[in-house]
């Protein structure tokens, strides 16, 4: 088992981004860190044929969701895409292949070196990526986009509620994840499996799984905490990315502080693999739209 690996879930819609990732991993990954990469098995043939088959290790969805005992079968088939996604990704753990894994998705990229010493603390346990967020928060404030960050705030407080923790929220909502096993299975064992649950139950839209993560391991503490900020600087919606750039951010200048950048593909449909399903009506909108948050970025 190893100390530490990288692993991204992924689905067709997202190769060609994938392909991104991957190109990045292999320019970067200074101590070439193992990748592992999940997809239902009905989709691996579109997998190889976009990104080939070199630079990863393929599991199967499937396998990880069968490694939980407990999982009533074929689960994943009965869920949203988005949920099944979530609990797939949290249950990795579960093949065995490494103690602690850094759980990305498809839309990342890195931009520069790095290595293990990045992910994993001198006394071998892993740093917990988890913070208040108050930057991003206090900014779509200032730009009146505060409904995200009021959802953001209700899940941290219903999730909170689960484990009956009081005090501040901390998040941790986008990739990279630098996930424990010891912690997932301190979750299994002290929390679902004497109520006769497993992770689909606890995990929905309502409660991520992100935040049950931290949740988790602030209440059982399996690990030591060992937090740091955010390893990627993540360009929430059209309007952050905007105004950010508007401010003077560039690739170079982020290496000052990121291991690398995410524009997240629920605003960047500019590598969706495949035909829109929207209407043309709809991304003309869609375009209109986002045409005037630009201009709005210089208010």
């Amino acid at each position: 088992m190893k100390d530490i690996v990288l692993y991204c879930k992924s689905y067709s819609k997202d190769f060609l981004r994938l392909r991104n990732l991957l190109a990045s991993i292999e320019q970067y990954n200074k101590d070439q860190l193992d990748f592992y990469i999940s997809t239902s098995e009905s989709e691996r043939a579109e997998l190889e044929r976009q990104i080939g088959v070199q630079g990863y290790q393929w599991v199967s969805d499937e396998s990880i969701v069968r490694a939980n005992p407990r999982a009533p079968l074929d689960i994943d088939k009965t869920k949203s895409g988005g949920l099944a996604q979530q609990v797939i990704k949290s249950e990795f753990w579960r093949l065995g292949l490494a103690k602690n894994y850094v759980c990305l998705d498809s839309d990342c990229i890195f931009i520069q070196d790095f290595q293990k010493s990045d992910f994993i603390a001198s006394d071998g346990n892993p740093y917990t990526v988890m913070y208040q967020n108050k930057e991003y928060h206090q900014l779509a404030t200032n730009r009146n986009y505060a409904k995200a960050p009021r959802h953001l705030q209700s899940e941290a407080e219903r999730v909170k509620a689960i484990f009956g923790r009081t005090g501040p929220n901390y998040y941790c909502p986008c990739p990279p994840f630098i996930w424990s096993a010891a912690v997932w299975q301190s979750l299994d064992t002290n929390y679902l499996e004497p109520r006769g649950q497993t992770l689909w139950d606890l995990c929905t839209r309502e409660h991520p799984e992100t935040l049950i993560y931290l949740e988790a391991l602030l209440n059982f503490r399996a690990i030591p905490l060992h937090p740091i900020e955010q390893l990627f600087r993540v360009y929430y919606y059209d309007w952050h990315y905007f105004i950010l750039r508007r401010l003077g951010e560039s690739i170079p200048k982020l290496k000052e502080n990121y291991l690398g950048v995410i524009y997240q593909s629920s605003w960047d449909l500019s590598l969706d693999l495949g035909p829109s399903n929207k209407s043309i009506f709809s991304r003309a909108l869609k375009k209109i739209k986002r045409v005037g948050r630009y201009l709005q970025s210089f208010i």
